[in-house]
């Protein structure tokens, strides 16, 4: 039985360490000083337990542990705590509200007296009792609050579910969350809630009202009907400064701000803001007005360096394009020089690009910039030849970091959204200040169509909610978002409306379509193969400068729509060549690199002799004070690794029953040191090369 609430407060004995918060401290760094385990007694690690959730959708779980006690979540976003010597199940915990997708860990709150797991469901967020999983009824509305509220917006049309975990400062949850891609979807708005009552207690505006600091760089009233400029990824804090650190994504529509003129701030933003009051303390935006989806996809992480003959409190963000910015994380100041670098101008009618976007002079990209002929695919001469011919297709030879998205060409990008750096992170060792950034290397294909008149409601409702990830032709953009066609012929209208309503994989809930408009949009999905090719062909020429607006600013939807996909040769493999995915470890003292080494592999290129040529990877590294970085997050090969930090050698690997597109944790109970990894994929189903499922796997010494 798990202890009860007065029971947590006693001392913990020595040979005991937690995880007590996600991604192991509320610095961020992904680090423990646990080294039972090291470099030379890794070989021997052992499976000490398994919890299999029994469901499908993948996992994203970076789990806590506490007082021996795991909290962890499933695939359909339940909540489980396990014993965390054995893996036994202790409670369960089930909302009864439908829903599926990534949910990435829970966050605990404790005043000595009461102990709390805070976990998401969709839009709502739960504060349930650490010793049984039971909601607890204080808070909120019967335990929990709706987090499409608060927002200065009618909450039922807002579309909003939370994938990172709240972060805990005294008696506060501060938190963001997942929103569309395109209009409609509500501000970004950080919010600080009552950890106790649910009681709303502050609120940061990410797009700006009048009067507020940054109004100016958006159209005039933009906050009335803007979307977006949220924090996905999750957030750090400072607990003794009292100040959290907050990364933010684009504003919606992520490839087209014809609606949006200006640098549109908050978006793309690192803030740090007062944490007990939500005061903005300084702010570095990355992406001026965002084209690109070039989110801050990570939680920065909190470390001490030396700069200019001092010991410097700092700050580092990774970022999709494959670049680490590194401030004071007090003043603000950079602790290397950022240039403001020249781009093109925009030629999509409407559409005002930045002139510049802010650059590191180091450290140097952990990826490549931009895609060259020398860089093709040489995997096979019939592979190369095909990527040589499609390249020069492309726009300006294919395009570079920053080049806008046109019309009547595609561009590649590299690193495209997916990255460079993910939601994973790095992890550093504050011992030596050496950060460790996993990144993918697969180029995407990025431009713009204009989408006929919509003529039905479905099809109105497709291009607004469902084109920015799946294309207007519902082929998304294989193997990272899955096709929607042809539609299951064995799904039934509830079926589809219920998939819709709790999300798939990627696919966040849609919480705000109901009645007419839902079966609209199902009615149409049974149709769309027949609608494609009249509804997303590339336009060859541009649109004339007055061509009609469909509402972009008024919540309708954006002009154009984006066209995109990886750019992959015939057989489905990166049309560059190798590394495809890669790990790096960079002293953030100096701005070097101390080694770089490609991370995980295709069987079956292996077993051709095409090995180690690096994979998507999702999921972050964990490095601890036995010298290693622990790191599975590689999607085809299902590995799971120990490196040297040193050195970056290979030190151990092993099986997963899953992918483990997560990071791992480490804890030690009565002298025992473990490793836990959430395995299960993203819960996309076969762009990953395997089915998806939710199993937890502990290793331990023997």
């Amino acid at each position: 039985m798990l202890a009860m609430p007065c029971e947590f407060a006693r001392a913990q004995p020595s040979e005991s360490r937690d995880w007590p918060v996600w991604n192991g401290n509320a610095n961020g760094d992904h680090y423990s000083p646990l080294a039972q385990i090291d470099r030379e007694s890794v070989t021997k690690l052992r499976v000490a337990w398994t919890f299999d959730t029994g469901e499908e959708g993948g996992l994203e779980t970076n789990p806590l542990v506490i007082a021996g006690v795991v909290y962890a979540n499933t695939p359909s976003r339940k909540v489980v705590a396990l014993d965390a010597v054995t893996g036994r199940l202790l409670w369960k915990f089930d909302s009864g509200v439908p829903g599926v997708g990534p949910v990435r860990s829970v966050a605990y709150w404790t005043d000595g007296r009461q102990h709390l797991i805070f976990a998401s469901v969709n839009n709502f967020l739960y504060a349930l009792d650490a010793a049984d999983g039971k909601p607890v009824q204080q808070f909120g509305e019967g335990g929990r609050i709706d987090l499409r509220k608060d927002l200065g917006r009618d909450y039922r049309q807002q579309s909003i579910t939370m994938t990172s975990p709240g972060v805990i400062y005294k008696d506060l949850i501060i938190v963001g969350g997942r929103e569309p891609e395109d209009h409609p979807a509500p501000p970004g708005d950080i919010r600080a809630y009552d950890v106790r009552t649910g009681a709303l207690r502050w609120i940061f505006h990410t797009i700006p009202h009048p009067g507020e600091f940054g109004y100016d760089t958006w159209p005039k009233d933009a906050w009335v009907n803007a979307g977006s400029a949220n924090n996905w990824a999750g957030m750090v804090l400072d607990p003794d400064r009292g100040i959290v650190y907050v990364p933010t994504g684009s504003a919606v529509a992520d490839w087209y701000g014809g609606d949006r003129a200006g640098d549109d701030l908050f978006s793309d933003t690192l803030l740090a803001l007062d944490a007990a009051t939500g005061k903005r303390l300084w702010h570095f935006q990355g992406v001026h007005h965002d084209l690109w989806d070039l989110d801050f996809p990570a939680p920065p992480v909190l470390l001490t360096v030396n700069s200019g003959g001092r010991r410097v409190d700092a700050v580092a963000q990774t970022t999709k394009s494959g670049y680490v910015f590194l401030f004071d994380r007090v003043t603000g100041q950079p602790l290397f020089p950022i240039k403001e670098s020249s781009y093109p101008a925009s030629t999509v009618p409407g559409e005002v690009a930045s002139p510049t976007q802010p650059l590191p002079t180091l450290p140097l990209p952990f990826t490549r910039q931009g895609v060259t002929e020398d860089i093709l695919t040489t995997r096979t001469p019939e592979a190369h030849a095909w990527a040589v011919q499609k390249f020069r297709t492309l726009a300006g030879g294919g395009g570079g970091q920053f080049a806008p998205p046109r019309l009547d060409k595609l561009l590649a990008a590299l690193p495209g959204s997916n990255g460079g750096g993910e939601w994973g992170g790095p992890a550093v060792d504050p011992t030596s200040g050496i950060l460790y950034v996993n990144a993918n290397e697969t180029p995407r294909l990025i431009g713009l169509v204009l989408p006929r008149a919509p003529v039905s409601a479905g099809e109105r409702i497709y291009q607004q909610r469902c084109s920015a990830c799946h294309g207007l032709t519902g082929a998304g953009a294989p193997p990272d978002i899955p096709g929607l066609v042809p539609v299951n012929p064995l799904l039934t209208d509830q079926k589809i409306e219920d998939l819709i309503h709790q999300g798939k994989g990627r696919m966040p809930p849609v919480t705000d379509m109901n009645g007419d408009q839902l079966k609209s949009l199902v009615r149409y999905l049974k149709i769309l193969p027949a609608q494609g090719s009249a509804t997303a062909s590339v336009q060859k020429a541009a649109a004339p400068a007055d061509a009609d607006d469909d509402g972009a600013g008024s919540g309708e939807g954006s002009r154009y729509k984006s066209s995109k996909g990886f750019f992959a040769d015939p057989e489905g493999y990166p049309a560059i060549v190798p590394p495809w995915g890669t790990l790096s470890a960079i002293d953030m003292n100096t701005g070097k690199y101390l080694w770089k080494i490609p991370l995980g592999y295709y069987p079956e290129l292996a077993a051709k002799g095409l090995a180690d040529t690096g994979t998507l990877n999702y999921g972050g590294p964990l490095v601890t004070g036995g010298g290693l970085v622990l790191i599975a997050a590689t999607a085809y090969d299902r590995k799971f690794r120990a490196f040297d930090s040193q050195t970056g050698q290979r030190l151990w690997e092993t099986d997963l029953p899953l992918p483990g597109l997560a990071t791992p944790a480490t804890y030690m109970v009565n002298g025992k040191q473990y490793v836990l990894i959430a395995t299960g994929g993203e819960g996309g189903g076969s762009q990953f090369r395997g089915s998806t499922g939710g199993v937890y796997v502990a290793f331990a010494l023997p």
